[in-house]
Formats: C-alpha cells, sequence, structure tokens
C-alpha cells in the first residue's frame, strides 16, 4: 500500500549539512530488522507494516463518515519540511485509495470545515481568502503534479516558488 517517502534531492537540498545526516541514518535505522520483543522473530522493516495499517485506518475512517483532515508531522525523523510535507500528504491519500481530487478535498475543505472557517477558506470562491498555488500540471489526474508548484499566493501577494525554495536552501534544521 503506501511507502517511506522517496528520499528527494529538493528535501535534502533544504537542509543544513548536520540535519541531512540525522535524516540519513534515520532513515536506515529504521529500515533495519528488529526483534519482535516476545518471541525473538526476526521483523523485516516492521515499520512499513505499521505504515500500511495507519493508511488503511485513515480510509476506513473516511468511509465510516469521520471527517478526515490532511496535515503533516514535522516530529517524526526530520524529512518533513512544510510544502514539501504538505505535498506528501496528499500523495499518501491517493496511495491509501482516495481519488487525486478527494484528497485535495481532504487537505483544503476538510481543515476548513473543522476549524468552522468554510465562509472564509478551504475553497476558491468569490469573496473568500485565496492562498494558493499555482501547479504546472493537472494533479487531479496525476497527483504527483502537486509537486510541480510554479507560484504561492499569500494574503493576496504573489511569490515565485523557486527564489522561494532556494531561500531556504541548507538552512532546514539549523533554526
Amino acid at each position: 500500500m503506501g511507502s517511506k517517502a522517496s528520499l528527494q534531492q529538493r528535501v535534502l537540498d533544504a537542509m543544513s549539512t548536520d540535519a541531512q545526516g540525522d535524516y540519513l541514518q534515520t532513515r536506515v535505522r529504521l529500515d533495519l530488522p528488529r526483534h519482535d520483543p516476545k518471541t525473538g522473530a526476526v521483523i523485516d522493516r516492521p515499520y512499513h507494516a505499521l505504515f500500511d495499517l495507519e493508511l488503511r485506518f485513515e480510509k476506513a475512517f473516511a468511509q465510516a463518515g469521520g471527517l478526515l483532515l490532511a496535515g503533516l508531522d514535522p516530529t517524526g525523523i526530520g524529512g518533513v519540511i512544510p510544502g514539501f510535507g504538505d505535498q506528501r500528504e496528499v500523495e499518501l491519500l491517493v496511495e491509501c485509495g482516495f481519488t487525486p481530487l478527494e484528497s485535495i478535498h481532504i487537505a483544503t475543505y476538510n481543515g476548513a470545515r473543522y476549524l468552522g472557517e468554510l465562509d472564509r477558506i478551504g475553497t476558491l470562491t468569490a469573496g473568500k481568502r485565496a492562498d494558493l498555488v499555482v501547479i504546472k500540471g493537472d494533479p487531479s489526474k496525476n497527483i504527483d503534479e502537486v509537486e510541480n508548484v510554479d507560484m504561492v499566493f499569500k494574503d493576496g501577494v504573489g511569490y515565485d516558488s523557486k527564489k522561494l525554495i532556494d531561500s531556504v536552501r541548507g538552512l532546514v534544521g539549523i533554526r
């Protein structure tokens, strides 16, 4: 089902040298087999099974009527960077069985609904705040294209995505 985040150069480029080293060491450590504490049996890549279980739970939760929210957890192993992590979350929702449009809806509309802010945010509607990204491609058909951000709009001001990324190159993990 799901998979560990692919090792992306763009994520590594944003990290400081120390943060890169810590992150890569942790990725390797988590891929090593573990021993079951009760039986002593070797469990190959135990975190992959837990990850798949989590994805199945999220799908079942939404199918049962739960309001599923999207978000990233930067307290993990150090490779979750705002923006990139949000994109990966939407991709993971597709991996666990949601369509690309359902995944985008979960990441936008559901969060606004949960916060009680649907009258202000969450959809593109006249009169609402429109913090958004302009993407090269169509993530509703190919979710991987969610990573092709061209422009970012925040409070009505457009920012060049490449310049934003370049401005933090090598800094994540320092501050």
